[in-house]
């Protein structure tokens, strides 16, 4: 019944719209309150209860949950994505065999799990994209803040760009600081030293590591973190945040679109 007069609510706006100056709604206690056309952007219903505040767990197509955490003005999940389809139930082609891996295109979407989830690292580390995938197949490269793209992520949520990277990191303290501020704490997952972790923000970056483009083979867990960003350096390369279990910074770099890369997205 809601969905029907928020139906209504929009066709009477919309023919009414120069014809009325004031929305008038009549409450269960038949007071009424009366708003002018002019003030008002949208109408909607919202259920109580199912408000998102960030902090909120969020869940997938798939039905993984994962943290969220306020961080400036961004709402970043903080945990890496481990979703197998589209948001549209589109399933996203697994590629284990090295081989296989190696013989894909910077148009190519696949995914895989580091070591092909040997050692439990799916629940661990989440998924690694090829950059088409984690993109959502036909999406075009964005550095806009927000991006716009929403790619691989819920809806609601969407992939970074660079500049979404740059604003986290600027606020963390900058590209000198900002690795540590991210890192979680500690060496269950990260390898020593670890330099300067202290997750002082909530981010918890692990260690995923990267599968090659070249020639499939899965490297750097446990010393590296990688997250693909929606912007594109050329044609069959695009930018990711790196991270180090040697250093403090953080980096922006870029590698083949082929490669598998971790996601974490951040909310619309």
């Amino acid at each position: 019944m809601k969905n029907l007069t928020a139906i209504f609510l929009t066709i009477f706006l919309s023919v009414n719209l120069f014809s009325q100056t004031n929305m008038i709604i009549r409450k269960t206690d038949t007071s009424i309150i009366s708003i002018p056309i002019s003030e008002i952007d949208s109408v909607y219903f919202e259920e109580e209860g199912n408000v998102f505040t960030c902090g909120d767990l969020i869940t997938d197509i798939d039905g993984n949950t994962y943290n969220t955490i306020q961080i400036g003005n961004q709402c970043w999940m903080s945990d890496n994505l481990k979703a197998t389809h589209y948001s549209n139930g589109i399933s996203i082609p697994l590629v284990t065999d090295t081989t296989g891996w190696a013989e894909l295109n910077n148009t190519d979407d696949a995914y895989c799990y580091y070591n092909n989830n040997a050692n439990g690292e799916a629940d661990i580390y989440g998924a690694l994209y090829t950059w088409v995938a984690a993109m959502g197949d036909n999406a075009i490269s964005s550095n806009s803040n927000p991006s716009g793209v929403q790619g691989v992520c819920p809806v609601g949520w969407h992939l970074p760009s660079n500049l979404e990277w740059s604003e986290l990191t600027d606020y963390v303290g900058g590209e000198d600081v900002a690795g540590g501020k991210m890192k979680e704490v500690g060496y269950e997952h990260w390898s020593e030293p670890n330099t300067a972790a202290d997750n002082s923000f909530g981010f918890t970056a692990l260690p995923n590591g990267i599968r090659y483009s070249f020639n499939g083979d899965y490297v750097q867990l446990t010393t590296y973190s990688y997250w693909w960003s929606a912007t594109e350096s050329m044609s069959a390369s695009a930018w990711y945040c790196h991270l180090s279990y040697a250093y403090e910074q953080s980096d922006i770099f870029d590698y083949a679109k082929s490669s598998g890369i971790a996601v974490r997205c951040v909310k619309d």
